[in-house]
Parts: C-alpha cells; structure tokens; sequence
C-alpha cells in the first residue's frame, strides 16, 4: 500500500520518458510516478529506491527521493513562505509549499514565522499542516525532575493549563495552578520540571521552588509599587483575584514575599495598602 507523507521503499516498475512508474512489487495495481529529474543514474527496473510520497500542484500522488523537512508522525518547525484568505503555505523542502488551513490555526500566522505543526491527510485525502500537534509528541523525554527546560505554548486551556512542546518534540503541561503571567500560545518558555508522569509526560512550573521565588517576587513588588508612586492600593488581605490580576502570583506567594519585605524593614503594610518605606 503506498502510504502518503511517508518515506517508502518501492521498486521501479516500468521506465517512460518522463520518470518512472514505483510500486511495491512488480505485480503491485498502486503505482507512483517518480520524475525524470529525480531518477537517480542507472536505475533499472526492478531496482529499489527509497522515496516520499505526497500530492503535486493538480494534486496526483507523486514521489520524490528529496527528503522533507516534515514527515506524518513528526512536529518541525515550518517557515511560512505565504498567506491567503484560505491558510498559509508553508515551505517543506519540496516543490509544492505544504497548505495549512486556518481552522487548524492555533493563533493566526504570517509570512516569515516559523509555526510548530505535524502533517493531517485533510477529506479530499491531501496532506496538510495542523498546528495542533498534541498527538505527535514525544513522551520519553531524558529530562527528570527539577531539570530546566524549554519549549513552545501550542495550546491552552482554562480547566488545565498551558500546553508546552519541549524541545519542540516533547509533550508537557503548565498545571493551571503553576500558570502565571501573560502566557498565551506562540510564547516560547523556560520552566522546571515537577513531575514525570507515569506515562511519561511532563508538568512543569514556569516559577522557581518557592524558598528562591521570594526573592524574585518581593523585586517584582518592589517594582510594582515603583509603579504606584509607592503605594499598593491593596494589601496581603485583598482577594486572591485581584492580587493575581495585579502581580500575576497566588495569594499565597504575594503573602510570602509581603512577609519578606517587611521583615526586611522594606515596606510598611496599611489597613488598606502596602506602602514602600
């Protein structure tokens, strides 16, 4: 069976003036054109080549033995040579640039990003890009706990989290409660490893452990009273929204590091405010 967006072994069947006609054996119904331009010198019948397998420009099934940047089963990253009103085309390495429709999208794109996507074979049986490359990472990943790491946000989700592709090949979560920040799909993110999971994908935080976060986030603070002139307009006893809305940190992580600071005779905490000293 020839196997579109694969690399396959096939054998040369018949010689024309054109190229020649591929198929698995020489009894084989399923045959492929490879081009003239492409036959490598002295091929014969019977002899065997390994090509890939994809669609041309009227969208017949054609080999090539030029090895693309992107094959079914894999994620890479893509430079996006042009957009339409119908997606974007991507350059693959090979003649025909590779389509990537809009509603396979995660956010939209424009000519010169380089978007992380996998191949789909669409309902009209072409191959196509997705970003939505979920299924295609990788889970045995050599990182272990507490290892740095980093990767691209290719998906959220309000009940879970930030979707992480390490390395652009494994697969890896930001827990909703480890999700902090302004961090929105297309972000490329340095995190640490907190757990493995037993089948082997990974959480990660985005903050230090928390003995070394104080320090970055009563700067942080520091900085955002700066902002205020000097005085916060809320204290350690506001909501858990707005501190979050106003400091991108927990409560609790606010309360540690307001703690910090007023030990270190830094800031005085207001009935109603938190002022720098």
């Amino acid at each position: 069976m020839l196997k579109l967006g694969e690399k396959q072994t096939l054998q040369i069947v018949k010689k024309v003036e054109f190229g020649v006609y591929l198929a698995e054996h020489a009894e084989a119904e399923e045959r492929v054109l490879l081009p003239v331009a492409q036959v490598p010198a002295g091929k014969q019948i019977g002899d065997s080549l390994e090509v890939f397998l994809y669609r041309d420009s009227k969208d017949r099934m054609i080999a090539t033995v030029k090895e693309p940047l992107l094959k079914m089963g894999e994620v890479a990253r893509l430079r996006v040579a042009d957009v339409n009103r119908y997606g974007a085309f991507l350059d693959w390495g090979l003649e025909k640039d590779l389509f990537l429709p809009f509603k396979q999208q995660t956010y939209r794109i424009k000519q010169g990003d380089t978007p992380l996507v996998s191949l789909y074979i669409d309902k009209s049986a072409r191959l196509c890009a997705t970003m939505n490359v979920y299924p295609c990472l990788s889970t045995d990943s050599p990182y272990q706990k507490e290892d740095k790491v980093c990767g691209c946000i290719y998906e959220t989700s309000p009940e879970f989290g930030a979707f992480v592709a390490v390395d652009d090949k494994y697969s890896a979560l930001i827990p909703k409660k480890e999700w902090y920040g302004d961090i929105k799909i297309g972000d490329m993110v340095t995190a640490r490893v907190t757990a493995v999971k037993e089948d082997g994908k990974l959480d990660l935080s985005v903050r230090e452990k928390s003995y070394l976060q104080i320090e970055k986030d009563a700067e942080k603070i520091l900085d955002i009273l700066n902002s205020f002139d000097g005085v916060l307009p809320f204290n350690d006893k506001a909501s858990p929204e707005v501190i979050k809305r106003e400091t991108a940190m927990s409560k609790n992580e606010f309360k540690r590091a307001v703690g910090h600071l007023l030990k270190a005779g830094k800031i005085e905490i207001k009935e109603k405010s938190i002022k720098r000293v």
